[in-house]
């Protein structure tokens, strides 16, 4: 009886111990929770108090030097409030879209930033959706130095380097036995080159010369005037048939075709009119359209198929096409004027040398007025060729020039605006000329010039630095 007893008294005293912890663990539990609750409610009212802070900043410097569009995109802690332009400052100055989405800001620069710059980028005033307090933002960028790919010419063989502004530091990143030209992209390069049969080929290799690939081509037959648009992997050349004038085969027909795909047919760019031959053309930059000058003299700005063809009058020749402003050069008979590719509005274009016609007209991004080339004679013999910065109230400044023997073939703009690349034949007399699709003396320098104050940065050998739109002509 006694063990029944004792046994009972057991479970009972067990089960009271088992409800006094059962109360401690449930009152713990409690005070845990509440202090949860105030930490969270106090940090949600400190967080409020402070405004929207900045979790992730997202930029990529490589592209933002290379190309116009590079973003910076800042994400907060809170849903945002639209940012208006004014909120925000770039400094140094550079022209900039902002956009607001859910939590996150975007500054979008419309041309490429300075290489090896640091940029300060404040946005003042963020405010999250529900209101609260404004909070001030703060972003530094630092971009990397510029490289630039350039060709030599040997007679042992023809080889792209990639360099930086020092030129000490040049890597050969593709060789040939025969290169004409080529085009570099964000990603690729493509390069125009005759085979052993002396037949035209066009290669698309990695940027370190890696993974070759031969593109297909209309047929055999030659290709020229070899140009890559800023967007869409899409390049385009002019090509002429081997057969022509015998089989009737194609004469100076513009085709595009994607580096995305190359087995892919290139597609021939349907030109409105009955003249299909294209005497000369442009990628329009930032865009994948077309400027297309026929044999004709018919001015056309269509889509890169050709279709929506508009006509711009006539012309004789295309300079050149600004970047983040869409202004082209444009030689008429009577003379050279810019013309807005938006609306066909046109400008008279203030000339460096006012009773002298440049030999070469390119517009600067941003509406920084044109870069020209001007050569000087003393009745027939050349005394000098000056590369000249024109604003667009006529005040003139040079920032390259050279002497009468030597020849400027030509001048390209780097995608910021910041440099130029002036291509110089010295003593042009005695260089001999090889024996290319477009022939060119022998010996080529390449002087990169700062457009802020005709410093020269660097005299790099060899031409078709890869700001330049077209090859040289």
């Amino acid at each position: 009886m006694s063990t029944d007893v004792t046994r009972r008294g057991t479970r009972r005293g067990g089960g009271r111990r088992g409800a006094r912890r059962r109360r401690v663990f449930a009152t713990t539990f409690a005070v845990v929770v509440g202090m949860l609750l105030v930490v969270g409610l106090g940090g949600a009212g400190i967080a409020s108090l402070q405004g929207p802070r900045v979790t992730e900043v997202q930029f990529d410097p490589e592209a933002a030097i290379s190309a116009s569009g590079s973003r910076l995109i800042l994400t907060t802690t809170r849903a945002l409030q639209e940012v208006e332009p004014e909120q925000v400052t770039v400094t140094p100055a550079t022209p900039f879209t902002v956009d607001t989405s859910g939590r996150s800001v975007g500054v979008r620069f419309t041309l490429p930033l300075y290489d090896d710059t640091e940029y300060t980028v404040r946005v003042e005033g963020l405010q999250a959706v529900g209101g609260g307090p404004e909070a001030d933002v703060v972003e530094t960028l630092q971009t990397p130095p510029l490289e630039l790919f350039i060709l030599r010419r040997s007679d042992t063989g023809d080889t792209i380097f990639r360099t930086d502004l020092t030129g000490e530091s040049a890597v050969p990143v593709y060789e040939h036995p025969h290169i004409e030209d080529f085009r570099a992209t964000s990603s690729r390069l493509v390069v125009s080159v005759l085979d052993e049969d002396d037949e035209t080929a066009l290669i698309v290799t990695d940027l370190d010369g890696a993974g070759a690939t031969e593109l297909t081509l209309p047929g055999d037959g030659r290709v020229t005037n070899l140009q890559s648009a800023d967007r869409g992997d899409l390049i385009g050349y002019v090509y002429t048939a081997d057969d022509v004038g015998i089989g009737g085969g194609a004469e100076s027909v513009l085709y595009t075709a994607s580096l995305r795909d190359p087995d892919a047919e290139p597609v021939a760019v349907a030109i409105a009119g009955d003249e299909q031959r294209v005497a000369d053309w442009r990628f329009v930059p930032d865009t994948d359209a077309l400027l297309v000058l026929t044999f004709d003299s018919r001015l056309l700005l269509s889509a890169s198929t050709g279709a929506d063809a508009v006509e711009l009058g006539t012309a004789i020749a295309i300079d050149g096409i600004a970047r983040g402003t869409p202004v082209a050069a444009v030689e008429r008979v009577d003379g050279l004027v810019l013309v807005n590719l938006v609306d066909g509005t046109e400008a008279a274009l203030p000339l460096a040398t006012a009773d002298m016609r440049p030999s070469l007209v390119l517009p600067l991004p941003d509406d920084a007025g044109t870069l020209q080339t001007v050569a000087r004679f003393d009745g027939l013999t050349p005394v000098s060729t000056s590369v000249e910065v024109v604003s667009a109230d006529g005040t003139s400044r040079s920032v390259f020039e050279t002497g009468g023997a030597d020849a400027v073939l030509q001048t390209c703009v780097s995608p910021s605006g910041r440099y130029a690349a002036v291509l110089v034949a010295p003593d042009v007399v005695s260089n001999p000329y090889d024996m290319y699709g477009v022939p060119l003396p022998q010996t080529l320098e390449t002087h990169i010039v700062a457009l802020a104050d005709g410093e020269l940065v660097v005299p790099l050998t060899g031409f078709d630095v890869s700001w330049c739109q077209v090859p040289p002509q």
